[in-house]
């Protein structure tokens, strides 16, 4: 039997018995965020990667190849596979056509061990329903058998029912077409979706599956833009295009797939002359942030088949201890991607992998293929070896330091020359870190605080850039001590988010060009070394205002230029309106500080989102690298969106 006849015999066996009805929809407008997250922007955009999924979950069965996602000019979705259609027979259990059951019934779709898909990316049914909820206007265009269907639904419920549309169409055609608009009554924050979110993860997606051609196209601007991510490498790709501008140790990243037990396993793999790690794990193309087994079983595979060619090689000696994993991904750039037909995920945000037989796969697998590589290519494993043992003498350098970091006491923080200001409380919950710049604005923190929860740490000027330093400099530098001392965590493979001391840490600086540097150094500090502190969702950033306008009796804080010309004008003209630019913190005196941007009840702060991981590290090496080019690139192609204060 050929492949295309295999093919046609699966795509003939998805019909309507395999799709699987667990439980109604009802609950889903009046509880969205147990459903998608959140209403926010996240939860806004995580409606598109509901049906995205529907389509790679077809790519994955090997069905597709092809993804089309659309934003149309009203900011509704459009998206289109060339997969095997959603199935239009009638459904035993609900007998309504199977297209209009997997719409307006949760958790009915081909993902429940009737036979549709091996694997799946999707939760698992629950997506197209809930967009379908969660849009106040929805339809579907599936063709199969040479016909052409549609439906199209109203907040959720059917506005025509399942008619054919279309007939004797070619065989080679086929597919679904996805097309919704947001309720704004769900989604009050925001129905604008953002074309660099889309993009970012439409780009991860098709590194994710190799083969698989994802479009994204906006037709908002007078100009429509339309991009198209394809590649055949799949994540060896991605592992380039994470170390571009980078100095790697070898060309080629290392690429390992294989197939134990039903769980496909796939690493990419490449060393830099960097001193941090990058190291990025999914499973069923969901980015599994807290790791997991998938992880433990490749950082236990390179650790021990490193340090085993280390010893069979004399380049380290019997009376050597061994390295350590911290040792041996220094410098690394790693994507891990399982796909496994039944995961368990678990963690403080449903994004660590729990299955215990990825662990032993990815160790299998990974271990079998690396070892082959090292002995095949003795130059390359040298390199490698030699990268690890400069780090492990560079950490015992450190050791000394890292002793001086540890919390041991109260009077130990106390007495910190960062002068830190601790609140009283000992709940890390209601504990909130300020990292304020320089000794003035920190004095009138200190005085405005609560001191029951806001504990304040001055640092004096610019940090150490931990782009360009190893750990042993890092850990020499006294700013950097103090911060890693007064979290409490531990760093490196000793980093504890559980053990933080606060549950919000904010970073406070002054809004001009030497506050951002600073808000950026510390930044790269905590992405690089404290990365759980952002998954945790404890890191943020202080919005100050920038101005204060007084008429008489009226006072407002304004934060635009935008803002205050609008407020000026609606000021009658006398007396002249006083107006104050806040070129510092220094210069807002200590109520002027609580009321503006501490006070928990009037304050603003952004939180430091870190799902975008890979661009983070990709923006992060290019602006705090040693490499200038890709520097002045950056800021050339962003030059037009600076707001300069000249």
């Amino acid at each position: 039997m050929t492949d295309k006849e295999t093919k046609k015999e699966r795509a003939a066996e998805y019909d309507a018995s395999q799709i699987q009805v667990l439980e109604g929809l009802e609950a889903v407008r009046k509880r969205p965020g147990m459903y998608i997250g959140s209403t926010s922007a996240q939860g806004l955009h995580h409606l598109v990667w509901e049906i995205i999924d529907n389509g790679i979950d077809e790519a994955l069965a090997g069905f597709a190849d092809t993804i089309h996602v659309t934003v149309e000019k009203d900011n509704s979705i459009t998206v289109m596979d060339n997969g095997r259609g959603i199935p239009v027979d009638i459904q035993q259990k609900t007998g309504k056509p199977a297209l209009e059951t997997v719409f307006t019934i949760l958790h009915a779709g081909g993902k429940f061990g009737g036979g549709g898909y091996k694997v799946s990316g999707g939760l698992h049914g629950v997506g197209a329903s809930v967009v379908n909820a969660l849009s106040t206007e929805l339809d579907v265009k599936v063709v199969r058998d040479g016909k052409r269907y549609y439906m199209d639904f109203d907040h959720g419920h059917v506005k025509d029912t399942m008619k054919i549309i279309d007939e004797g169409l070619p065989d080679e055609i086929h597919g679904t077409t996805v097309h919704f608009k947001p309720d704004p009554d769900i989604f009050t924050e925001t129905t604008t979706y953002d074309i660099k979110t889309l993009t970012t993860r439409i780009r991860e997606l098709a590194f994710l599956n190799k083969g698989l051609r994802i479009t994204i196209r906006d037709n908002r601007p007078e100009e429509p833009t339309e991009e198209s991510f394809h590649y055949e490498g799949g994540i060896k790709h991605y592992v380039e295009y994470l170390n571009e501008g980078k100095d790697v140790l070898f060309p080629d990243p290392i690429y390992v797939e294989g197939e134990e037990k039903g769980i496909t396993v796939e690493v990419a793999m490449q060393y830099t002359d960097d001193f941090h790690s990058n190291l990025l794990t999914f499973t069923n193309n969901i980015h599994t942030y807290e790791g997991g087994t998938h992880e433990e079983g490749f950082k236990r595979a390179l650790t021990r088949i490193i340090n085993d060619y280390a010893r069979k090689n004399g380049m380290l000696k019997d009376s050597d201890p061994n390295l350590t994993g911290e040792d041996v991904r220094e410098g690394l750039t790693a994507v891990v991607s399982v796909k496994h037909p039944d995961p368990q995920f678990e963690g403080q945000t449903k994004t660590k992998l729990g299955n215990s037989d990825a662990r032993t796969a990815t160790d299998h697998l990974f271990s079998e293929h690396f070892l082959k590589f090292m002995m095949e290519n003795p130059d390359v494993a040298r390199k490698v070896v030699d990268k690890g043992m400069l780090a492990s003498r560079a950490r015992v350098a450190a050791k000394r330091a890292r002793e001086v970091t540890r919390k041991k006491s109260g009077l130990e923080i106390n007495s910190l020359p960062g002068k830190l200001a601790d609140n009283t409380s000992k709940d890390p919950a209601i504990s909130e870190l300020f990292i304020v710049e320089g000794d003035s604005a920190g004095g009138s923190a200190k005085q405005g605080r609560s001191r029951l929860t806001q504990a304040i740490l001055p640092i004096r000027g610019k940090i150490l850039n931990v782009e360009k330093a190893s750990m042993d400099k890092i850990l020499a530098n006294e700013e950097i001590r103090t911060i890693f001392t007064a979290m409490g965590t531990g760093f490196g493979d000793e980093f504890d988010v559980s053990k933080a001391n606060y549950h919000k840490l904010v970073i406070m600086t002054d809004a001009d060009v030497d506050g951002a540097h600073i808000r950026t150094l510390l930044l790269t500090l905590i992405y690089r070394y404290m990365r759980p502190l952002l998954e945790a969702g404890y890191v943020y950033i202080a919005q100050p205002p920038l101005y204060q306008v007084r008429q008489g009796k009226y006072m407002r804080y304004i934060d635009t230029d935008e803002e205050l010309n609008e407020v000026v004008s609606q000021l009658s003209p006398a007396p002249k309106p006083k107006i104050q630019r806040y070129k510092g913190l220094g210069e807002m005196d200590a109520e002027q500080l609580w009321e503006t941007t501490m006070d928990p009840e009037r304050r603003r702060l952004l939180r430091v989102d870190p799902s975008d991981a890979a661009e983070s590290s990709k923006v992060f090496t290019t602006l705090m690298g040693d490499k200038v080019e890709p520097r002045r690139d950056f800021i050339e192609e962003n030059a037009q969106y600076a707001d300069l204060d000249i």
